[in-house]
């Protein structure tokens, strides 16, 4: 079945019948099975996909016609990547909750939003993508208000400020550009021919930079995500860290770049400035955390501040290093982040100095971390490595001192989490961490899925690459320099 509507409609309609669900036991079972039948409904179209520069699966039919609005959705190399990723790790995510008592309503907000997730990654039409922007937006806001720690409604009413006004920001980008179009359609490829001059560009470049660097986030406007990484109950840091993120991400090498060529040419090299310095700043912070789950959330925007610069560099290297290393941290960070929640479970803090000595309780919990560790870090052979590869080249053809500062603090990063891992891991049992168990159930399955994963894409990368390369190509090629 090659139907992509229907890829979209089942996350919702088993969420629909999971917000009636009382029992944990039977709601965590359904939203497993539901997950799952859309993990396998994703795998014809990965077989039957051709790996060339075209749109494939589209579907298109009228939504308003009065208002020029249809609904119109297709796959190419670029988007299948996070479709895979989306349909991929959702299972993981529910997995990871099972040992939480979570009832229907909690698993119905995670498939609205991986329904939202999947239409943000196969619109092909403006008002399709905006509404998929904000379905995924409103599951998570309530996963984490109602779900989350302590301080939960401070910090999600900062998030939710954050991501409102840029959600608002592109809202009137759209609308413009949408006047623009001769057929007053929202068509992405209508956008694209509007040939637009460069003042109009610039402004339409800020409108939507600054709705996509919110969501990824890049400095400087990250700092909701410590505080909403922390705060949020795990499913939630994972769906936002290794999905929900890649929207913005995504949206800058659909959107943002080939509609505003101009305004790149213009602001672009500020803007790998500024992932640049996201990933300085982030990586200093990292060394100061005591807490595991802030010290993973500063590592993710080092991360994601690396795949922006390779993107805002604009060459094939550069964009195929962000696509793949998308998928790459989504995977490592659902590992590190679902290590980080079986230690505050077992030990009731999330205070590493609190920790310790826990390899010698629990050996296969520190094999598989250190697993993680190492494909976070970039290690040869683990999934980090190609994409953190590619990046740098791509970087390095920008301007070699980007691609220094970038090297330079991959290796800071290699020092933190190697740190992280020892305070944990390495050290002397103390009173809380001698009776520490090791894994079990769900948690066996959760961490030893990440780790084939971060071992395979690592040893053989291949069908990753070559899903991207000929829409990358295409795309580059469609826009051309922007510098």
């Amino acid at each position: 079945m090659d139907n992509l509507f229907i890829l979209l409609l089942i996350p919702v309609l088993g969420a629909l019948v999971l917000a009636f669900v009382q029992q944990a036991k039977a709601a965590r079972q359904l939203a497993l099975l539901v997950s799952l039948v859309s993990l396998g409904l994703t795998i014809p179209f990965l077989v039957q996909f051709v790996p060339d520069a075209s749109m494939q699966f589209e579907q298109r039919f009228a939504w308003i016609p009065s208002l020029g609005i249809h609904f119109h959705i297709g796959i190419d190399g670029i988007s299948l990547p996070l479709v895979l990723l989306t349909n991929g790790l959702i299972p993981l995510i529910i997995l990871s909750a099972f040992n939480y008592d979570y009832k229907g309503g909690f698993y119905a907000l995670v498939l609205f939003m991986q329904a939202g997730l999947l239409l943000v990654f196969t619109a092909l039409d403006a008002f399709a993508f905006y509404v998929g922007w904000e379905v995924a937006l409103i599951p998570i806001y309530f996963i984490c208000a109602l779900w989350g720690g302590e301080n939960r409604i401070r910090v999600n009413i900062k998030f939710f400020i954050y991501t409102f006004f840029g959600s608002l920001l592109m809202l009137v980008a759209i609308i413009y550009l949408h006047m623009q179009v001769p057929t007053e359609d929202y068509e992405l490829t209508s956008f694209y021919q509007l040939g637009l001059d460069a003042s109009t560009q610039r402004w339409i470049f800020w409108a939507f930079f600054i709705a996509f660097a919110i969501k990824m986030p890049i400095f400087p406007f990250h700092t909701w995500q410590p505080d909403t990484y922390t705060e949020a109950p795990t499913a939630g840091t994972m769906l936002l860290a290794a999905i929900m993120l890649k929207m913005g991400v995504y949206g800058v090498i659909r959107w943002l770049i080939p509609i505003a060529p101009l305004g790149t040419a213009a602001y672009g090299q500020l803007a790998l400035v500024l992932c640049v310095i996201g990933v300085v700043y982030a990586s200093v912070i990292a060394f100061k955390q005591g807490d595991i789950k802030r010290l993973i959330a500063y590592s993710s925007i080092a991360h994601v501040g690396l795949i922006g610069a390779g993107i805002f560099a604009w060459n094939v290297q550069g964009l195929q290093g962000a696509i793949i290393q998308m998928i790459n941290h989504g995977i490592s960070v659902v590992g590190l982040f679902f290590v980080a929640d079986i230690l505050i479970r077992r030990l009731d803090t999330r205070d590493m100095a609190a920790m310790g000595g826990i390899a010698k309780p629990a050996p296969v919990l520190a094999i598989l971390f250190l697993t993680i560790v190492m494909g976070a870090i970039g290690l040869p052979i683990t999934n980090g490595f190609i994409g953190e590869f590619l990046l740098l080249m791509g970087i390095y053809q920008y301007g070699i001192w980007y691609a220094a500062l970038g090297g330079l603090t991959i290796i800071l990063g290699a020092v933190y989490l190697l740190r992280m891992y020892q305070k944990v891991m390495l050290g002397e049992v103390n009173t809380q961490t001698a009776v520490f168990t090791d894994i079990r159930g769900t948690e066996w399955v959760v961490l030893a899925v990440v780790v084939v994963l971060i071992i395979g894409i690592g040893v053989y990368p291949k069908p990753l690459l070559d899903l991207s390369e000929a829409a990358v190509t295409d795309l580059i090629n469609k826009v051309g320099l922007i510098r």
